[in-house]
């Protein structure tokens, strides 16, 4: 965790519609909140929620058609990159706002040397020769922990394993340093020695290149190691956001009531797992008024109407009608 500075990203009420022969999908649908200079934000919430299609929508990355813009703005260093042209955005992913994909089987070029797949980005954005960026390369290889990086930059994804691979998309990410850096899922396909070890290696980088990371995660463990901030988002909105320790120590809306609940061993207890019953809705047929009413038990019939996100405690905010200050 680090410092935070002033605000870095900042997306106001952000909506991503996906045309389709039912309708309109409303996978991301008046979502804000931002990313501060040199912290991290964790993204959380089940499956289906909206959290890849918000952060591939940052670096204007989900195809359109079929998905529309249908309102909002993110601000990325005070500039709204929704109106920007394809070249300009080229200019900035990569090289300002780097991604670290969430499956490193299948993110990376399985005919191309995971060395010149890093030099690649490179030359897209920085003027070096070809020598100087394979040196780059080689010793950004060797910073995100590979070993023997020389000879490593000559091999191919299918001889690395799952956590290497993982740490050469992290070094392609960062080889540029960015300022930001979109983390999806990066432990998710890792097993739990190794989660710790990418986590850590974020953290370090982070600290050394001073860049804010939004961490996308259904997670809380993850959250709870990694995260200044946290937002919940569940049905295409953000129905809670707080400092970390805050929300650990008082999580206010159900739905992250319930996703504590899910969790196995949380605080030593052994006490039977209390799974949220049924699944998220489809963002074609979300049901009116307050999105997570129909798998509550504490719904009322205030919860057909949309609840506000409002702040409950100092710099703690929920959606919910009937969440206490």
């Amino acid at each position: 965790m680090s410092g935070a500075g002033p605000a870095l990203l900042e997306v106001a009420d952000l909506r991503v519609y996906f045309n389709s022969g039912h309708g309109s999908m409303k996978a991301v649908d008046g979502v804000s909140f931002e990313v501060r200079q040199g912290a991290t934000l964790g993204l959380v919430g089940e499956s289906g929620c909206g959290k890849s299609v918000t952060a591939f929508s940052i670096l204007k990355l989900v195809p359109s058609p079929p998905a529309r813009y249908a309102g909002g703005a993110i601000r990325f260093g005070g500039e709204d990159l929704l109106p920007l042209a394809e070249s300009a955005m080229r200019r900035i992913r990569g090289n300002q706002i780097a991604m670290v994909f969430q499956e490193p089987m299948t993110s990376l070029n399985p005919i191309m040397s995971v060395g010149r797949q890093i030099s690649e980005a490179i030359l897209e954005h920085q003027p070096v020769s070809r020598a100087q960026a394979r040196e780059m390369a080689v010793q950004m290889l060797g910073r995100v922990g590979i070993p023997a990086p020389q000879a490593r930059f000559s091999e191919y994804p299918h001889q690395l394993s799952g956590g290497m691979k993982q740490r050469v998309m992290i070094a392609m990410a960062l080889v540029c340093r960015p300022q930001l850096l979109i983390a999806d899922e990066p432990t998710s396909a890792l097993d739990v020695t190794i989660q710790a070890q990418i986590l850590d290696l974020l953290n370090e980088l982070q600290q050394e290149l001073k860049m804010a990371i939004l961490l996308i995660t259904h997670d809380l463990g993850v959250v709870a190691q990694s995260c200044d901030r946290v937002a919940v988002m569940y049905a295409g909105k953000i129905v809670e956001t707080a400092a970390t320790p805050e929300l650990f120590r008082n999580p206010k809306h159900p739905y992250t009531h319930g996703l504590f609940r899910s969790l196995p061993g949380l605080a030593g207890r052994r006490e039977r797992l209390a799974p949220i019953p049924g699944v998220v809705p489809s963002p074609l047929d979300f049901p009116s008024g307050c999105r997570f009413r129909s798998r509550c038990s504490l719904a009322k019939d205030i919860c057909r109407q949309e609840p506000p996100l409002r702040e409950l405690a100092p710099d703690h905010f929920a959606a919910c009608h009937l969440a206490e200050p």
